[in-house]
Formats: structure tokens, C-alpha cells, sequence
């Protein structure tokens, strides 16, 4: 893995705002807009994925930032659930719903492929230190 020095380097933090920006265009549409405590979970799940990825990077310790990517990816699974139920409630299309899933899904991946890096990292004895 190459030195990454920002976490908006991170693909999986790229990913994960790309989720979190179809989840914003998803829940502003007709009835899905006003189910407001769907909506409201749903983007703060988004959120979650990002702002975890980016809060454990800059934490600076490789079992802080597994432990935050461990949350991250938990919040992406809550999306999935979520556009289960926004699926089923009608307010977005099986198109959209593939799309937001294989978005989430594809996160998810990218979140897991970092943390196992990250534990062979330290178990080599490699220090984690963002630049």
C-alpha cells in the first residue's frame, strides 16, 4: 500500500462518500422525502460510514483505526438494511435499490480489504502513522 497521508486518499473513504451522496439524492425524492425518520437514518448512517473511516485515520493507531473501520462498516450494513425498507415502503425503484446496495456492498469490500491490511500491518510489527 502505498504512504497515504490524507484520508480522503482512501478508496474506501471515496466509496463511502460516493454511498452517502446517493443515499442523500435516494431520500430527497417524493415520499421517501417525507418519511423523515427514515430519511434522517439513513443519511446519518451515510455520514457515519465516512466520518468513522476519516476519525480512525487521524487517530493515528492501527488498532483505533480497525476499531473505527469496524464501525464504519457496521453503518454500511444499517444502509443496506435501510434501503430494504425503503424498497418495500415503495419509495425507490428494485434499479435504485441495486444501485445503493452494490454501492454499499462495494464499501463494505473496500472497508474490510483496509482492515485486514491493517492487521497484518501490526501483527509485522509496522506502526500505522498517517503523514
Amino acid at each position: 500500500m502505498a504512504t497515504i497521508s490524507r484520508f480522503e486518499e482512501l478508496e474506501a473513504w471515496l466509496e463511502a462518500r460516493r454511498l452517502t451522496n446517493k443515499i442523500y439524492a435516494l431520500s430527497r425524492q417524493d415520499d421517501f422525502a417525507k418519511d423523515f425518520a427514515l430519511g434522517d437514518q439513513i443519511r446519518k448512517a451515510g455520514i457515519s460510514v465516512m466520518s468513522n473511516i476519516a476519525e480512525g485515520f487521524e487517530r493515528g493507531g492501527t488498532s483505533e483505526f480497525i476499531q473505527f473501520l469496524s464501525y464504519a462498516r457496521g453503518s454500511a450494513g444499517e444502509i443496506k438494511s435501510q434501503l430494504y425498507v425503503a424498497l418495500d415502503a415503495t419509495y425507490i425503484t428494485q434499479e435504485q435499490f441495486d444501485e445503493g446496495y452494490e454501492i454499499a456492498s462495494r464499501t463494505i469490500r473496500l472497508i474490510s480489504g483496509l482492515m485486514r491490511y491493517l492487521k497484518k500491518t501490526r501483527l509485522s510489527g509496522t506502526k500505522y502513522k498517517p503523514q
